[in-house]
């Protein structure tokens, strides 16, 4: 991922040096517990801790002739502790480190996530009770439907959220797996509770059953899961995309002092925020469809999987932390206009409390079909020509004979639409 959408905790996280770190964690864990076992002498396993250390460069400088990552990161530690080099990797196959080491990292990207997603909700939570009862017109197809509140609409996408809270936790579970098996899996040159050992020390479940590498299904679900959460943040920016266009102006992004919107016209202020997220979620996508092409492996392994994941897991995490980061400050930092939400709600002449009329005219007997033909020629009538939808209600005779002028009323009472805002949201766990 380009700097530009890398945040700095996330970016070191998945560094060359961090990986390479942690791949000697793992190297170390495999000779502490073949220590234990009696197979590597105590004094050699002090000894290797005490001299090796990770040196990138000559790494990267012994990869150019070696043509392999694990080769040239175990020679490089070799020559730093001479005879006792020989105890290094011993049984095991590449992928044991590199797996390992791999589960190991995405559990701390996982972690940094979850941190994210709650911030998120947090500021989702804040605005949502905010804005309770602050009604605006709720839009179907685009197209006015009835009242809503802006709050519900934000308590909406937290329940949205707190849903990708347990999908996420549980991707990372899948994904928290470790193994130090051998060439195919079949612990022919290494002792099962080496991997045992090692594993729990990382805090990571020993896979099952493994061949040469950890099956690649539990992967795809975890990049399946963050473009999910992605789509989530994509459809968030894209509402407030739409409630910041000019004819809308019901709520913006934030705009910072001395900001610029464009280069030709001063007057603009452009969610570029928002439009930002939405196009990243795309990113996102398209790494979910290469962690599903990367299940089918040749036999017990072949490494078409490897170049892709270099790319897609460092990248999905990151690109994900910079998305979850972002809209928290557009979030907290969102202008909401309630004067304008409440001019767009009495735009249309008050027919979006036809289907409130449509109700009261079927109580008092008429039936479903009768009722909305009336209704319908009114609230269309009211709708073409902006004529108020109350006065044409009082003033029809069909409409007089079934309902009395208080109740005409009582329809157009936007409050009716705010009589169970709070059990809503004592529901989706943002009750008092």
């Amino acid at each position: 991922m380009i700097p530009r959408y890398t945040p700095r905790a996330m970016g070191q996280l998945w560094s060359d040096a961090h990986r390479l770190q942690t791949m000697l964690d793992v190297e170390l864990l495999v000779l502490q517990a073949q220590s234990r076992l009696g197979l590597v002498p105590a004094s050699a396993v002090s000894a290797i801790r005490r001299k090796v250390r990770i040196n990138l460069a000559r790494v990267q400088q012994r990869e150019t002739a070696t043509r392999h990552d694990v080769i040239a990161f175990i020679e490089h530690l070799e020559e730093q502790v001479g005879p006792h080099g020989r105890y290094l990797h011993v049984g095991l196959t590449s992928s044991d480190i590199l797996d390992t080491a791999l589960a190991v990292l995405l559990t701390q990207a996982t972690a940094r996530l979850r941190l994210d997603l709650g911030r998120l909700l947090t500021a989702l939570a804040a605005q949502a009770r905010r804005h309770k009862r602050t009604l605006m017109i709720g839009r179907t197809h685009g197209v006015h439907a009835e009242p809503t509140t802006f709050g519900l609409k934000l308590a909406v996408c937290y329940d949205e959220f707190r849903r990708h809270q347990h999908r996420l936790a549980q991707a990372g579970e899948e994904i928290r797996v470790g193994k130090i098996s051998g060439a195919v899996g079949t612990y022919a040159n290494v002792d099962p509770r080496v991997e045992q050992q090692v594993c729990r020390a990382l805090g990571l479940r020993p896979a099952p059953i493994s061949t040469q590498v950890v099956q690649r299904d539990g992967h795809a679900a975890y990049l399946a899961t963050l473009a999910v959460i992605g789509g989530s943040l994509e459809k968030l920016a894209t509402e407030i995309r739409h409630l910041q266009r000019t004819e809308v102006r019901e709520a913006e992004e934030p705009f910072g002092e001395g900001q610029k919107g464009s280069s030709a016209m001063p007057h603009k202020q452009n969610p570029i925020t928002c439009e930002r997220v939405t196009g990243l979620s795309r990113l996102l996508r398209g790494y979910a469809v290469a962690g599903l092409e990367n299940i089918a492996l040749w036999h017990e392994r072949d490494i078409s999987h490897s170049s892709v994941e270099r790319v897609v897991l460092p990248d999905a995490t990151i690109v994900l932390d910079y998305m979850l980061q972002t809209m928290t400050e557009v979030i907290r930092g969102l202008a909401v206009h309630p004067q304008r939400m409440q001019a767009n709600l009495q735009s249309t002449q008050g027919v979006v409390y036809s289907g409130q009329v449509l109700l009261a005219l079927m109580r008092q007997g008429l039936t479903r079909r009768k009722a909305y033909e009336l209704v319908q020629r009114l609230a269309l009538d009211a709708w073409r020509r902006e004529r108020s939808f109350q006065a044409l209600l009082l003033g029809d005779p069909g409409i007089r004979r079934h309902l009395t002028a208080a109740q005409v009323r009582r329809c157009l009472d936007p409050r009716a639409h705010l009589k169970h805002v709070d059990r809503i949201f004592r529901r989706v766990g943002l009750g008092s």
